[in-house]
């Protein structure tokens, strides 16, 4: 049962990391980060009931996963539309902004 934990969980996290590496669009890549996030996830839980079923730690540490990718997805969200409607484009290969 343990192998199909980490075989679901690794899924997700292929997917994610090949869309993020292949994506130019920056909506996508925030898409692709929230599925590595959850493959993540589901391997933490996964270990987490095999090793040791009295402590929650696998259990807990999900939790402020889904935090942070709450807040990225919070400011991600809020940034494509500011820089489609400035630079008209949300391609991540034509970003400079952090140039000065």
């Amino acid at each position: 049962m343990f192998e199909h934990g980490l075989v679901l969980g690794a899924y997700p996290l292929r997917v994610g990391f090949l869309g993020l590496v292949t994506s130019r669009n920056m909506v996508r890549a925030l898409m692709s980060l929230e599925s590595i996030f959850n493959g993540v996830n589901i391997n933490f839980i996964t270990s987490s009931n095999f090793f040791n079923n009295k402590l929650v730690g696998g259990e807990i540490f999900p939790i402020f996963v889904i935090a942070v990718a709450a807040a990225e997805a919070a400011t991600g969200l809020a940034t494509a539309p500011s820089l489609q409607r400035n630079r008209r484009s949300t391609r991540i290969d034509q970003f400079n902004l952090l140039k000065w």
